[in-house]
């Protein structure tokens, strides 16, 4: 049965069945022909959902798409621009630390996506930058906005992992930093290759402007964080706060947003956190049946009956990663994955808060790799430009994120792990 499973499984998702019901229906099948009471269905798909720490993902949707729509992401550019502007191709570089900047609000690639490229896209098309490579460039950057706290795949991975929403969290910053850093790099090389032009001269003026301006916006990641590091409250009930603080700058401090806005946003994040919930609760079915038929322990098995060293397994691991991230959506495929590699990794003696970071970093470059490459989606229907040249355009940020990837599975010592 469990052929069976896999064989249904990879079958509905070539023709084209939506995750979470090809996840529900080649387990059902499956759980049918093995004689178990589909009552259980039900059972395990209730209790999937059933996690207060699963609270945290509605509202830290709801607070990203209320910033994303407001003027807290243009006030985060323009400090950007301020800041790096003035190196050579500064545009393309601001891209990057504004993505960064918003990645600490947001928790999703998606939004970050369109933030930065609804607010940078027509400013970089006007000074000459080529529009596909600067729509790959933000594509990429929208990466960083699922690794730099808050991030929903980590809340996700926490809950499934049985792991610290908040230790998570602490650990994002480095990686997400190294990811920004790498773009950068690649975006100034490109920058003199194309000569590009130089942005905004730098001034500390003008930055401390921008800083003012931008500060109800830069205040987001600090309560949140700060009140989670803090003790003051739960990962989930600062994604609360971050809702109430979001509603609160843009309606009274911006007033760039009017009530039938916040509907139309409420209705819209609601849509997406059924989507993901929906996903998590199949899944919580599949994991079962994979548990109670030993899967996980026999692909352990299997794994390491090809080498026992450490540095080969989490080669294979990352690939595999990388593959899966490329068909499936992240979400999904972080609920699939991590049961099936958490037997894995603890033989292997990794720190599982460590491998969180490994999946979600994998999975995150999943975003920017057609055909399931949400970021592109988004910065394609953003710049009005075609799909083919942006994928083309995101080759050397792909490759550049993966080099990063390989740091964060290698050197865990540098980030502050023993495992």
């Amino acid at each position: 049965m469990t052929l069976v499973l896999f064989g249904l499984f990879f079958l509905f998702l070539l023709l084209g069945v939506p995750v979470a019901l090809t996840i529900g229906a080649s387990t059902v099948v499956a759980l049918h022909g093995a004689d178990i009471p589909l009552m259980l269905v039900a059972q395990r798909m209730f209790a999937g959902v059933d996690s207060f720490a699963l609270i945290a993902v509605p509202f830290f949707i709801l607070a990203g798409d209320l910033m994303a729509q407001g003027k807290v992401s243009e006030k985060l550019v323009s400090l950007a621009d301020a800041i790096l502007g003035f190196l050579k191709g500064g545009l393309s570089v601001v891209s990057v630390l504004a993505g960064m900047f918003f990645a600490a609000i947001s928790g999703s690639g998606a939004a970050t996506t369109a933030a930065v490229g609804s607010s940078l896209v027509p400013e970089l098309k006007r000074k000459g930058y080529d529009p596909a490579s600067a729509a790959a460039l933000i594509a990429a950057s929208g990466t960083i906005g699922v690794v730099i706290p808050p991030s929903v795949p980590m809340i996700i991975y926490a809950v499934i992992a049985g792991q610290s929403v908040s230790q998570l969290f602490l650990s994002g910053f480095l990686p997400g930093l190294a990811m920004g850093l790498g773009l950068m790099i690649i975006a100034i090389h490109q920058a003199y290759r194309r000569n590009y032009p130089k942005g905004t001269p730098f001034s500390l003026r003008t930055i401390w402007t921008t800083f003012k301006s931008a500060i109800w916006g830069l205040m987001t990641p600090a309560i949140i964080l700060g009140g989670i590091f803090s003790g003051a409250f739960t990962p989930s009930e600062a994604a609360v706060v971050a809702v109430n603080y979001a509603l609160f700058v843009s309606l009274f401090i911006y007033r760039d947003l009017k009530l039938r806005d916040v509907y139309r946003i409420m209705v819209r994040s609601v849509i997406t956190t059924a989507v993901i919930m929906f996903v998590i609760a199949t899944s919580a079915v599949l994991s079962w049946t994979l548990a109670n038929w030993q899967v996980p322990g026999m692909i352990a098995d299997a794994v390491l009956s090809i080498s026992s060293n450490p540095y080969v397994i989490l080669l294979l691991i990352t690939l595999l990663i990388l593959l899966t991230g490329v068909f499936i959506e992240t979400a999904s495929a972080l609920i699939i994955l991590t049961p099936v590699f958490l037997p894995l990794v603890t033989q292997l003696g990794i720190d599982l808060v460590h491998f969180g970071l490994i999946i979600v970093v994998g999975l995150a470059i999943g975003m920017i790799t057609p055909p399931v490459a949400i970021n592109l989606y988004v910065a394609s229907s953003v710049t009005r430009l075609p799909l083919e040249p942006i994928s083309r355009a995101i080759l050397p940020y792909l490759f550049g994120l993966i080099g990063v990837l390989f740091l964060v599975v290698y050197l865990p010592l540098i980030l502050g792990f023993s495992g």
